[in-house]
């Protein structure tokens, strides 16, 4: 089970949690007509002192479309979410995908919004969007400063009820080709990548509308017509079946003359037929299997469960947690502790008609085990479990997770809406925190040992294997199962005469943008900075609106620190610092920081080691103790030495496979030759092999000094309270790691030609195109580059991404960045394409930096820049890890918060003919390489054909 999962649970119901005895005001049963005609007020729910929830408004228009409003004024912010009750299980079979589709469709423009539009005109008002789908719902969700709500609810009206005039047979075209490059990159050319809808296959009746995956099969899309899709829409997409939900700096009573303006006219959609939750069995253990471009086997094993939110799942999650959710369960002591396999774990996803629990497990070549040898480990932990039972640990680390999961589940407007909006679409119940928390809270021993028997306990499962191509023999066992086969016919005939469309009537202009108010003015966080006797800088900030702390500590160490020939050495001793200690053992510390509800998290960049802690405040003071114990007391065991040694051995073969991976690492090595910085900073295979056991003892003894560390505070503590707390902990800490000198000097590459990288049969190419430049500075060239550089590739609405995905359809998203930190730089573009148009996207690519060069900045451009990036000083400091890395930049630059104010002046002040000259001296494709992850015996006749030299090269 998932860390989160639980917590989660609580969060998609509300997000409510009770840290105290206090109740919540609710009106209930109210059902009242507001002031204006179309409304009902249905509930309000009201916050008391004292008490942590979400209070809101919940209206119902006349058009059956659910309104729901919370005001928080913390920060000058709104966040929109428009979720529509349908998901891949509304769709038919043969006609899989849709819901995803349809996704895509929603933002390439409607009536009155032109194409591309929608992304731009929320990007030009400072703000975020996106939309997510899932089997059981579609959501579409926006950020933007307070000043820009109405035209963010005009958008959402515009495309709920004016979208299908908009929909033309190119636009259905180009999405069609952005979803397969989509399903290439996350599916497809990703090892394991189908491991998900093979057993979704197996596992579920056939026709059941969970056995076929959100994204869809590729035959079912190809043969669908643009009229399909509009039938899908004008079914599933009325405002009856969907629930919008407004937060932020907001008046209720304000905002509703301004909803009811734009969404009432929207005629409502049919009836929305109840989909029967009916119980998945199985008769027979199903074993299937497929070959996959891997490097370690897989064993999955899924048992068919409850449904969400029945009274079964609570006590399933708590049973998938102690057979394989972490540090303290059976599959890790059994599996992975013993280094019989490199990841073992259980988790037990829920969906709104059936749930499973779903246990994996990937073998340890060294230990000779095979995926039939897992199987039966499995098997015989569910035995162990029978005679172990249940804890009463178990059970209060579910708790501390309820309460932690959920208030962190506060900290921002977005997460806020988001629990307010799934639990209205899922229950109708916006405010169903107490019942929510009620049932995990009263799960008992019993209850966990009851479900077990009942879904576990002789019961039969899906076993899959995963095996690389050309190892069957490694199969736990034969294929036993099939699923069924179907011949569709050819492409679909539905036309437009099968359609009954939905026209709104209104009695105001729609075609009319919206005018935004003034920009909201937003304060930099107000700081507070000292300095201990042992070299440690402290920069801190009181954030009230959750009882919670967050601290990140920054010890100079990292992959500069290291030598070539045992790179890899500081991400394996952050690794170790996450294991046992003198005085607890890893299973120790993880149980006691999760019934704290407590994370400490330590891992190596390039020039630190990093910790993150992150904390109830009521739980600070003792998780401040194991954090202590973790940063001074490493035990570094000889056991918990081998097994992460081999488990990174594992990640590197395993990653070898991933196309994304390979060309990083490459391009790396292209930029940087045989400097450390060219290295991958989890390591080498030869690397990792070199390191010892003593090695790691002597990079911690040497580096990890408290003079020059840097610690960012975000808490709702005063200063006067959380500061000494800190100081305590690491008061105690001496000494001072030497100076590193790092060798930065360009290797002598061949530019303007083609590095190609063989990945055989891959269905996607890797492209990336740069080359070394400035280091970062924060108002000097390489901000200003940035500001040059986001029409070009640096948002949606980018050149290169409206080139590539959005008019020729060659990948999921392309995009261009400099990029670097105080030691070097850079600047690459970059994207995963669709395998037969490698060549053309290169080509495009450069057409698009030159151009650019060339030609520079448009005045539109420029003055969409301008205000995207102005505007979005709303959203820096919102919540406390948004703080952190702001107090982050500030310590490593010594920087004052001014700064802010110096660099909005130079996004409005920076010239036309500033950003041209900056394009022209930084975007010379002769001067950039150019490489190529992909499959060579295709892609080489191709690539020669652009005239460019191709050079085979391997790492």
């Amino acid at each position: 089970m998932k860390l989160t999962k639980i917590a989660l649970a609580v969060l998609l119901a509300s997000g409510l949690a009770a840290c105290n005895s206090s109740t919540q005001a609710v009106d209930k049963n109210i059902v009242t007509e507001t002031s204006i005609p179309g409304v009902t007020l249905i509930e309000s729910v009201k916050s008391n002192a004292g008490e942590i929830n979400i209070p809101y408004k919940k209206y119902k228009l006349d058009n059956g479309l659910t309104v729901i409003v919370h005001e928080d004024h913390s920060d000058p912010l709104v966040h929109v979410d428009v979720t529509y009750h349908v998901g891949s299980a509304r769709e038919e079979l043969g006609k899989s995908g849709f819901a995803h589709f349809f996704e895509h469709m929603m933002f390439q423009g409607s009536e009155n919004v032109a194409d591309e539009e929608h992304f731009k005109i929320i990007s030009e008002a400072g703000g975020t969007l996106n939309g997510t789908t899932n089997s059981d719902r579609t959501n579409y969700f926006e950020t933007v400063p307070v000043n820009q709500l109405e035209k963010m609810l005009w958008l959402e009206a515009d495309r709920m009820g004016f979208l299908l005039d908009a929909v033309t047979q190119e636009k259905f075209e180009v999405q069609r080709e952005t979803v397969k490059n989509e399903r290439g990159q996350r599916v497809d050319n990703r090892p394991y990548g189908r491991l998900g809808e093979r057993v979704a296959q197996a596992m579920y009746p056939d026709g059941h509308p969970y056995s076929w995956p959100v994204i869809g099969f590729m035959d079912d899309l190809n043969r669908v017509n643009v009229n399909d899709l509009k039938a899908f829409f004008l079914k599933w997409y009325g405002p009856n079946n969907a629930t919008l939900t407004i937060g932020g700096d907001i008046n209720a009573n304000e905002i509703l003359p301004l909803v009811t303006k734009y969404f009432a006219p929207i005629p409502k959609g049919p009836e929305i037929p109840t989909v029967e939750k009916t119980a998945v069995t199985l008769n027979a253990d199903r074993y299937i299997s497929m070959e996959d471009k891997v490097h370690l086997p897989l064993l999955s094993m899924s048992f068919p469960t409850t449904y969400a939110r029945s009274e079964d799942e609570a006590p399933l999650d708590i049973l998938a947690e102690i057979l394989g959710g972490g540090n303290n369960s059976l599959l890790y002591k059994n599996l992975v502790k013993t280094q019989l396999a490199v990841q073992a774990s259980a988790n037990h996803p829920c969906q709104e008609l059936a749930c499973s629990i779903s246990l994996y497990a990937l073998p340890n070549p060294t230990a000779g085990k095979t995926l039939a040898d897992m199987e039966k480990i499995i098997r015989d932990s569910f035995v162990e479990f029978e005679e172990r039972g249940v804890t009463q640990d178990d059970l209060d680390k579910v708790k501390a997770k309820i309460e932690s999961g959920a208030i962190f589940g506060l900290q921002s407007v977005s997460g806020k809406v988001s629990q307010l909006a799934a639990s209205e679409t899922f229950t109708g119940n916006p405010n169903s925190a107490k019942d929510e928390i009620a049932r995990y809270n009263k799960v008992t021993k019993a209850d966990v040992m009851r479900v077990f028997n009942q879904y576990i306990k002789g019961k039969s499962a899906v076993i899959m294997s995963v095996v690389p191509e050309g190892q069957t023999q490694l199969i736990a066992a034969p294929d036993n199962f099939t699923p069924k086969s179907h011949d569709f016919g050819g492409p679909s005939t539905t036309s437009a005469d099968d359609l009954v469309a939905r026209r709104a009537v209104d009695t105001f202009d729609r075609s009319a943008h919206p005018v935004a108010g003034a920009n909201p003015a937003v304060d930099v966080p107000a700081l507070w900075q000292t300095n201990t006797a042992n070299g440690i800088k402290i920069l801190g900030t009181q954030s009230t609106e959750t009882p919670t702390t967050a601290i990140f500590i920054k010890v100079p160490g990292g992959l500069y620190n290291e030598q070539a020939s045992k790179v890899g050495l500081s991400s394996m001793t952050a690794s170790l610092m996450s294991e046992a200690t003198q005085n607890y053992t890893t299973e120790k510390m993880s149980n006691a920081l999760e019934k704290l509800g407590s994370q400490v998290s330590i891992y190596s960049d390039k020039t630190h080691t990093n910790v993150y802690v992150s904390s109830l405040t009521k739980n600070l003071d003792a998780t401040l103790k194991l954090v202590e114990e973790k940063l001074f007391k490493p035990a570094f065991n000889a056991d918990d030495f081998e097994r992460n040694k081999k488990q990174i051995i594992q990640n590197i073969q395993h990653s070898m496979k991933d196309a994304g991976y390979l060309a990083s690492n490459t391009y790396s090595k292209l930029l940087y030759g045989n400097n450390i910085a060219a290295l991958p900073s989890t390591g080498t295979l030869n690397s990792i092999e070199a390191i010892t056991l003593a090695d790691v003892k002597a990079f911690y003894n040497a580096n990890f000094k408290p003079q020059g560390a840097q610690v960012i505070i975000v808490s709702d503590l005063k200063e006067s309270t959380i500061e000494p707390k800190v100081k305590a902990t690491l008061t105690n800490w001496k000494g001072k790691s030497s100076l590193v000198a790092v060798d930065f000097s360009e290797p002598k590459v061949e530019t303007n030609v083609i590095y190609l990288v063989d990945k055989p049969d891959a269905p996607q190419s890797e492209i990336r195109i740069g080359k070394r430049d400035m280091v970062e500075d924060i108002t000097g060239e390489f901000f200003k580059a940035n500001l040059m550089n986001f029409a070009l590739g640096g948002t949606f609405n980018s050149r290169i991404n409206l080139n590539l995905r959005e008019d020729k359809g060659y990948t999921y998203g392309a995009r261009s960045r400099f990029w670097g930190d105080k030691t070097s730089g850079g600047f690459t573009a970059s994207a995963a394409v669709r395998a037969d148009s490698t060549a053309a996207s290169i080509t495009e690519f450069t057409n698009e930096l030159n151009n650019y060069a060339q030609n520079g900045v448009t005045d539109e451009e420029l003055m969409f820049m301008r205000k995207a990036i102005n505007q979005k000083d709303a959203l820096k400091y919102e919540t406390p890890n948004a703080k952190l890395g702001f107090l982050a930049q500030i310590l490593e630059f010594d920087l004052k918060p001014s700064f802010v104010k110096e660099r909005n002046e130079i996004v409005s002040n920076i010239s036309k003919e500033e950003v041209n000259a900056l394009a022209k001296k930084h975007l010379n494709t002769k001067d950039m390489i150019y490489l190529v992850v992909g499959d060579a015996k295709t892609l080489r006749p191709e690539l020669e054909k652009l005239g460019m030299k191709v050079v085979d090269y391997s790492l």
